[in-house]
């Protein structure tokens, strides 16, 4: 593969990759706006982001198998098409039920992206590389939310925050077209691929019982869930507890998003040095470490505005080299059924981040103790998965298998 195709396709699986945290990201600086205009609640429009992680994570568990049975792009152009429509919806939300139904259908279309582009990146680049593409598509996810809130702030006191589904609707568009004309369809369609339910469930079996799927993908899917917690309760930590107005919140989680992306650059270049479970176990540590300093902070009243963002930060910096990974491992084992594996990864990913943000929005309270406990419950019961499930793993798969080869 040459370096301008390689770089080629990064970009457009970059932008699969970050349709959800636009889609995520963009209108948390609306959260008072929309629920004054809905006649609602802060914590009522907080669900419509504990629906869409919902809508992600049961979603991944469709478009696995669909792609594996019918190539990875048909089952994709569907769930954009679907996004498309339910932004529509959201646009004409008139009430907060109607928006948390609507962004359930939103994610339900949004995750194909992020199936397709986790699955491609297996069908299309060897072992060796994947996780430093993984790496490079973090920094993609990183960037987003140096943009989104931003930007959703912006859009939200000029034009309302309906301006914000406008233009999640725009890029989706964008993102349609350039799938269609641009990305390769990278999986030959497989007729002996059944979608009934008992063989369905076979593939989902097959995949969750191998000790490296299991070990790295329930660690890295629990060390996630910092992310979300900080998502979700940002709005609440920076401007109920802080007082920060809407632009100052967009450039506070802009300069907290600078901690993924500096960990992608990082990460690329440790595994020039150091192997994946290394990079993994030294972040697992510092996760740990920072997250109960952190908690400690919080709980006794240390820390204020600039030393939260600090440990905030830091914290995610270490979630940003544990993911990338975490994923490369998980899904090394699997040439033939990476639609399969892929979905289950995001589907863990997704579905623990669903209850950490529902967390933040039931037991919130005025400080950041809520969001720090999660941190730091999270990053232990994390690295206790990481080096019990170690134990398990007989020889970890880290170079190409064949295509046909099994997996035992």
């Amino acid at each position: 593969m040459t370096k301008k195709r390689y770089i080629f396709l990064v970009l457009i699986l970059g932008m699969l990759i970050a349709l959800s945290p636009f889609s995520i990201d963009m209108y948390l600086p609306a959260f008072g706006d929309i629920a004054k205009s809905l006649h609602s609640t802060t914590g009522r429009v907080e669900l419509s982001l504990s629906s869409y992680f919902i809508g992600l994570a049961f979603g991944q568990l469709i478009y696995g198998p669909l792609m594996d049975r019918f190539g990875r792009k048909v089952p994709l152009y569907f769930g954009l098409c679907l996004y498309i429509i339910a932004s529509v919806g959201c646009f004409l939300s008139s009430s907060v039920d109607m928006l948390i139904t609507m962004r359930l259908f939103q994610a339900l279309g949004g995750c194909a992206a992020q199936v397709a582009c986790i699955a491609m990146v297996r069908d299309l680049f060897p072992v060796k590389d994947i996780a430093k593409v993984y790496a490079l598509l973090f920094v993609v996810l990183g960037a987003s939310p140096l943009l989104a809130p931003t930007a959703g702030s912006y859009l939200t006191l000029a034009f309302g925050w309906q301006a914000v589904f406008v233009v999640l609707l725009a890029i989706s568009v964008i993102v349609l077209l350039a799938s269609f004309f641009f990305l390769p369809e990278s999986y030959k369609p497989d007729r002996s691929y059944s979608l009934k339910p008992g063989p369905i469930v076979k593939s989902f079996l097959t995949v969750i019982r191998h000790p490296q799927f299991y070990t790295y993908a329930i660690s890295g899917s629990v060390a996630f869930c910092s992310l979300f917690s900080y998502v979700a309760g940002s709005p609440l930590v920076f401007m109920d507890v802080f007082g920060l107005g809407k632009k100052e919140f967009g450039w506070v989680f802009a300069g907290i998003a600078v901690g993924f992306i500096g960990a992608g650059q990082v990460n690329t270049q440790l595994l020039k040095r150091f192997k994946s479970e290394q990079i993994i176990a030294v972040s697992a540590i510092g996760q740990v470490i920072f997250s109960v300093v952190f908690l400690t902070g919080a709980l006794n009243g240390w820390f204020g505005l600039w030393s939260t963002i600090a440990m905030v930060f830091v914290v995610l910096f270490f979630v940003g080299l544990t993911n990338p990974n975490t994923s490369a491992l998980s899904m090394a084992p699997f040439p033939r059924n990476a639609g399969v594996a892929s979905a289950l990864l995001g589907a863990m990913q997704l579905g623990l981040g669903a209850l950490s943000s529902s967390a933040m929005g039931l037991f919130s309270g005025r400080s950041a103790v809520p969001l720090a406990t999660i941190m730091a419950v999270s990053a232990a019961l994390a690295s206790f998965v990481l080096f019990i499930g170690r134990r398990n793993i007989v020889q970890p798969v880290e170079s190409e298998t064949p295509a046909g080869a099994p997996v035992h």
